[in-house]
């Protein structure tokens, strides 16, 4: 049987769905941007749109002077920590997801995002109790 990864979605005290990616390690890669999905249905397609959007470009913000990429496009940035992180930006510019923590380089950073592509395509969604 092929490893497949796996978004599992929740309910937040507030109300909100979010989501996040999980490896078949079951190590999460990514979670949703923002404050959460109102409803169910529009979080599954937040991770439809993650789905769809998994190969886009990446914008490294962390160069002195970098090319603005069109949407969707993965944005590399330094956080307040100084570790890289990503977010990924659907084609309407709206923030579909992020990187849960910080990486210390700007590989792994990248690894991070590759691993969005290798795990969102076939990953199932599930529910998950927190």
């Amino acid at each position: 049987m092929a490893l497949k990864g796996k978004f599992a979605y929740y309910k937040t005290a507030k109300g909100y769905y979010n989501y996040r990616l999980k490896a078949s390690n079951n190590e999460t890669i990514a979670v949703s941007g923002g404050t959460g999905y109102s409803s169910l249905a529009s979080c599954k397609a937040g991770i439809e749109s993650v789905r769809k959007n998994s190969s886009a470009q990446i914008e490294d913000q962390t160069l002195k002077t970098y090319e603005e990429l069109a949407n969707p496009k993965y944005e590399i940035y330094m956080d307040k920590s100084n570790k890289y992180r990503f977010r990924l930006k659907a084609r309407n510019g709206e923030l579909i997801c992020v990187s849960e923590n910080g990486y210390a380089s700007k590989d792994n950073c990248k690894k991070g995002i590759a691993s969005i592509a290798k795990w969102s395509i076939d990953a199932d969604i599930v529910q998950e109790e927190i």
